[in-house]
């Protein structure tokens, strides 16, 4: 009976191609974990401390006081980062007004045009890491293929050396080969339930933020929140 793992047979009798996508597809595979883990720990992190800050904002007594929190504080997730750069920018325009083209417009449109680039910004920076758990999705399945083909290949031309074509001869190289496309397929199928999870996760974060910027521009430049303003995102 042969104990032999089949994967560790095929790479003892593959060439360099057959392991140098070995290779590749194991680097994948450590690569998309990586970017998964990150990002769950990020989102995880982000949404506790979002909802932390939220409470804190519509509890405080007025936006100065949350001004003066922010400033003693390091922003570390969308919502406060917004705050504090909304704030920033109405102070900004009230010292400098519109005498240079930085400042032009009323302090609603320089206000507007600041939190549209923070909420750019926020887009950008959620968006880290889904173009390579996108490009692992779409390409490790071919290069699992790849790999198959070439090992069929390079078992057949073996086969044909020895001039020996029993099914068992064949069946067991080709066999092994087909073991790439599975690792692609491994590679690939984690990849794409994460980016579809992250995609989905951040669009429903970008909603929540833009929501909370139509409330944050009507707190700050008349004094008072939405009459429908829920508090919660």
């Amino acid at each position: 009976m042969n104990t032999t793992i089949p994967l560790h047979h095929f790479l003892a009798q593959s060439d360099g191609v057959g392991k140098a996508l070995f290779l590749i597809l194991a680097a994948m595979s450590a690569a998309s974990w990586y970017f998964i883990l990150i990002k769950a720990w990020q989102g995880f992190r982000m949404r506790r401390r979002s909802a932390r800050f939220l409470l804190a904002f519509w509890n405080a007594a007025s936006i100065e006081q949350i001004a003066d929190k922010l400033q003693q504080e390091i922003p570390e997730e969308p919502f406060s980062l917004l705050t504090r750069h909304a704030i920033n920018a109405r102070r900004h325009h009230a010292r400098h007004g519109g005498d240079r083209l930085q400042e032009a417009g009323s302090a609603a449109e320089f206000l507007t045009r600041a939190m549209r680039r923070r909420i750019d910004e926020e887009t950008a920076r959620l968006e880290w890491g889904l173009t390579a758990l996108a490009s692992i999705a779409s390409t490790a399945p071919f290069v699992g293929l790849f790999g198959t083909v070439w090992g069929v290949f390079h078992a057949l031309t073996a086969i044909g050396q020895s001039g020996a074509a029993t099914l068992e001869q064949i069946a067991g190289p080709v066999g092994e080969a087909l073991i790439m496309t599975g690792l692609g397929l491994a590679v690939a199928i984690p990849a794409v339930l994460a980016y579809n999870a992250c995609a989905r996760s951040n669009r429903l974060i970008l909603s929540r933020l833009d929501a909370f910027a139509h409330d944050l521009f009507a707190l700050l430049t008349t004094g008072s929140a939405p009459a429908t303003v829920s508090g919660e995102y």
